[in-house]
C-alpha cells in the first residue's frame, strides 16, 4: 500500500487546540476529496481522541499532543494521536462504554466508543506514566 501524503503536527493539550486539530486535519484531507459524511466521521473521531489527551493524559498539567495523518492511494486514511501523559493502566477497561476516569457528572465515558463507531479500525496502546497512542483508520469510498 503506497502512501500518497502525510502530515504531522504537535500542539499543547489546551482545549482551544481541539478545534485546531479538527480543522487542520480537514484541510489536509481535502486533497482526498472525501464526502461530507466521511469528513464529519473522521473529525468526530479525532475530536474524541484529542479531547481524551486534553482531559485525561494531562489532568494537572499542559503537555504535548501529536497528530499524524497519512493518505494511501487506495483511499485509506490512517490517523495517530499520541501523548506522553499519565497513560492508561487498563486499556480494555478504558474502552468499555461509560467508563471514565474523569468526573462522571462531566464525562460520559464514550470517547473510545465514539471513535470505534465512526472509524473502520481503532487501536489503543498505552503505558502508565509514558503516554498513549490511538491509531484510527478509515477507507474513503469513491464518490458515486
Amino acid at each position: 500500500m503506497k502512501m500518497v501524503n502525510q502530515v504531522k503536527f504537535t500542539f499543547l493539550s489546551r482545549s482551544v487546540n481541539e478545534s485546531f486539530a479538527r480543522a487542520a486535519l480537514a484541510a489536509f484531507l481535502a486533497q482526498a476529496d472525501p464526502t461530507v459524511p466521511q469528513l464529519a466521521d473522521i473529525k468526530t473521531a479525532v475530536s474524541e481522541a484529542v479531547t481524551n489527551c486534553i482531559v485525561h493524559a494531562y489532568p494537572d498539567a499542559v503537555g504535548q499532543v501529536t497528530l499524524t495523518a497519512a493518505l494511501y492511494e487506495n483511499g485509506l486514511v490512517r490517523i495517530t494521536v499520541t501523548d506522553r501523559g499519565v497513560g492508561i493502566p487498563d486499556v480494555d477497561k478504558a474502552m468499555e462504554p461509560l467508563f471514565t476516569t474523569g468526573n462522571p457528572d462531566e464525562r460520559a465515558g464514550l470517547g473510545f466508543a465514539v471513535m470505534q463507531s465512526f472509524m473502520d479500525k481503532v487501536k489503543v496502546s498505552s503505558t502508565p506514566g509514558r503516554g498513549t497512542r490511538v491509531t484510527m483508520a478509515k477507507r474513503l469510498e469513491a464518490k458515486g
